[in-house]
């Protein structure tokens, strides 16, 4: 999204109290784009790239299309009616449009760095009409652009990048046009499609990414495709690749290569884990790193964005992958190895991980909590390194265990070097006392010694503690003890739970939902025995006591909030909003708990087993929290109203991770209804 854009969303948004002005919003239509460039289809028919921190390319800003109707253009964002899905379990994207007297089918799916629309239209439409703005290098002026005519073809560059557009029936007409001036950006109504006017210089439509074509229908049919390259091929060969997406690819073939992408789960919840499986496929790039979301606030104007792989989200995103592939058999030893390599590749030289990566080659990523590589501070998350700690000791008892060292996985040696490296660095940050010293919480909104980072390292320690790994699988058991007794200074007899922090000495005891990590920490905790009666007792009040405090129900939607006080992104809302990644967490800890009483013989899981049933209801498709594609978003309004990065990869796969357990049925209830 460039600066145009952000304005023209600025004037449309302002006055919503839903929706934040100068953002790229992905919550109505669907992502398509399963090998590294991630293509957004909005249901009103536009596209756009997301695809810049998996692939380094910027491609399109937008791509807006019309049908010609008796030489007119009808737009197909103001066609009546919209109807979008996905072609069953793939990220074959399917709309369909209606004005009346025209229909027009349309299938839209990413292949590679290119992206193919087909369209079949019903009706006297004779010609698809495209607008489409390229950003070349992420810039939106002084682009070049070239039109080779001989091939139909299209070029947008400018230094490094190269992007093409070709149609299968040729282009009658080709048109670069100059981005909208600030008096037209400015006025009441901008126009959505600028002209070169007869007083312009008549470059103003060659320096600049934006090109329209107009693409004859014949049997009511045509197929546009654009391909973004990095100038490492040569331009003919580009001609040629982009040339055959649109000859080559009908509807059928299109469906064809989507089943290709995906493979069809056939246990658990399909329709659920088909949704999660591709929701994680989208947001990874080919090296195996994970945007936590889709960048839809790009100017940085109401978030630090989140276009980058953070350690915490990923590792715990490969944890649950591997717990869901042990349950239901995914097939996903491939993506475990790639996690694996890639946290071997990104591991400082201290052990630790740092605030976030650019996923496309892991290097260092803008951040603000990098205290270890400045040399001192706070400033640093330690429960990023513990995650990565933990997923790795996992990783490495399914190597032992199950067999799935093969030749892309990493080699042993490495994998243990580096849990030993990882437990040092744990150890750099743990106190005397046995809990984490002060650092950034999960949230990166405070600092201070966070139950949520005690828990990830308990989870950490004890999943070493479990892993083959001789003497530091002792250590990390003396670990595991110091900070299970370190938690008491957490716990507030008068709330009956642990708080969110200790802050010089003092707790701050609110309700916080990253505490739920405590809960899956215990269960790990009680395969080396450290787990009494009297601790299970506590665990289960600060499970029923956060789970009540941080639950909100309005007549459109049912979930947890993040921690009580929580304003952030609220816009004109008094009240915190509902957490997609809290709520999943809040019925994942619910669920686990009740394992535990039942390994401990111990009545009352059942409703615990009900509350985490009722919560994932929520999160699956029918529930309030869950788009019409199957996303979660990060956080929803007290309106239902999805906001901020969707899908949003956490909460994906704790859903995930829920969908392969035998004892949680989730069926999505009216949100009125009492659980």
């Amino acid at each position: 999204m460039n600066l145009r854009a952000s304005i023209l969303d600025y004037r449309r948004s302002r006055d919503r109290p839903t929706r934040f002005p100068g953002e790229r919003r992905t919550t109505d239509g669907r992502f398509s784009g399963i090998d590294g460039r991630l293509v957004y289809v909005g249901r009103d028919g536009r596209l756009a790239d997301f695809s810049a921190p998996l692939s380094t390319l910027g491609g399109l800003a937008r791509a807006r299309f019309g049908l010609r109707v008796d030489g007119e253009t009808r737009w197909l964002d103001a066609f009546d009616a919209s109807e979008q899905r996905y072609d069953e379990h793939t990220a074959l994207v399917e709309t369909t449009f209606d004005d009346g007297d025209v229909r027009l089918h349309r299938h839209d799916l990413t292949v590679g760095t290119g992206h193919v629309t087909h369209v079949d239209a019903e009706g006297p439409a004779d010609a698809l009409v495209c607008y489409a703005s390229f950003v070349p290098d992420g810039r939106e002026t002084q682009v070049g652009q070239l039109v080779h005519r001989g091939r139909d073809v299209v070029e947008a560059y400018h230094r490094t990048e190269h992007d093409f557009l070709a149609a299968d029936t040729g282009f009658d007409r080709v048109e670069g046009r100059r981005p909208a001036d600030f008096d037209e950006l400015l006025a009441e109504h901008a126009p959505a499609v600028p002209e070169v006017g007869d007083d312009e210089p008549y470059e103003s439509g060659q320096l600049g990414g934006n090109v329209l074509v107009v693409v004859p229908l014949v049997d009511g049919e045509a197929t546009v495709a654009s391909l973004l390259t990095d100038g490492e091929i040569e331009r003919e060969t580009a001609i040629d690749r982009v040339t055959a997406l649109a000859t080559e690819h009908d509807a059928d073939g299109l469906a064809s290569i989507a089943r290709d992408q995906l493979a069809a789960p056939t246990t658990g919840h399909p329709e659920t884990v088909a949704a999660d499986l591709r929701a994680l496929r989208l947001l990874t790039a080919p090296g195996g790193g994970r945007v936590a979301g889709p960048d839809f606030d790009p100017n940085y104007a109401n978030s630090g964005g989140y276009g980058y792989t953070w350690f915490r989200d990923d590792a715990e995103i490969a944890r649950y992958l591997l717990e869901a592939d042990d349950g239901l058999d995914l097939g996903l030893d491939a993506d475990h190895h790639r996690s694996a390599r890639f946290y071997l590749d990104t591991q400082l030289e201290d052990g630790s991980w740092p605030h976030r990566v650019w996923p496309s080659d892991g290097s260092l990523a803008p951040g603000w909590a990098n205290a270890p590589i400045e040399g001192g501070g706070d400033d640093y998350q330690a429960d990023q390194t513990a995650s990565v700690v933990a997923f790795l000791a996992a990783y490495r008892r399914q190597l032992a265990d199950e067999s799935l060292a093969t030749a892309d996985a990493p080699a042993i040696d490495a994998l243990d070097d580096a849990l030993a490296a990882g437990v040092a660095s744990l150890d750099d940050w743990l106190g005397d006392d046995g809990l984490p010293v002060a650092c950034q919480n999960a949230w990166e909104d405070m600092t201070g010694r966070f139950t949520h980072t005690a828990a990830t390292y308990l989870q950490a320690y004890a999943s070493v503690a479990r892993a083959p790994v001789g003497d530091l699988a002792n250590r990390a058991e003396r670990r595991t003890r110091d900070v299970f007794d370190g938690l008491d200074a957490l716990w507030s007899h008068e709330r009956e739970a642990y708080g969110l922090r200790l802050v010089d000495g003092e707790l701050d005891a609110r309700f916080d939902s990253s505490s739920f990590a405590l809960v899956e920490a215990h269960r790990a905790a009680a395969d080396i025995g450290v787990v009494t009666d009297d601790r299970l007792d506590r665990l289960a009040s600060h499970t029923d006591n956060t789970l009540a405090g941080l639950s909100r129900r309005t007549d459109e939607v049912y979930g947890l909030v993040r921690y009580e006080g929580d304003d952030w992104r609220a816009r004109e809302q008094d009240d915190p909003k509902v957490w997609t990644v809290a709520t999943a967490w809040g019925a994942h800890a619910a669920a686990e708990l009740a394992a535990l009483f039942d390994a401990a013989d111990r009545a009352g899981g059942e409703r615990f087993l009900s509350t985490s049933t009722a919560l994932l209801a929520e999160l699956t498709p029918g529930g309030s929290l869950c788009t019409a594609g199957g996303y979660l978003p990060e956080q929803v309004f007290d309106d239902g109203t999805p906001d901020s990065a969707t899908p949003l990869g956490w909460p994906h796969a704790i859903r995930l991770a829920a969908a392969a357990r035998e004892d949680v049925r989730p069926v999505p209830t009216a949100v009125g209804e009492d659980d």
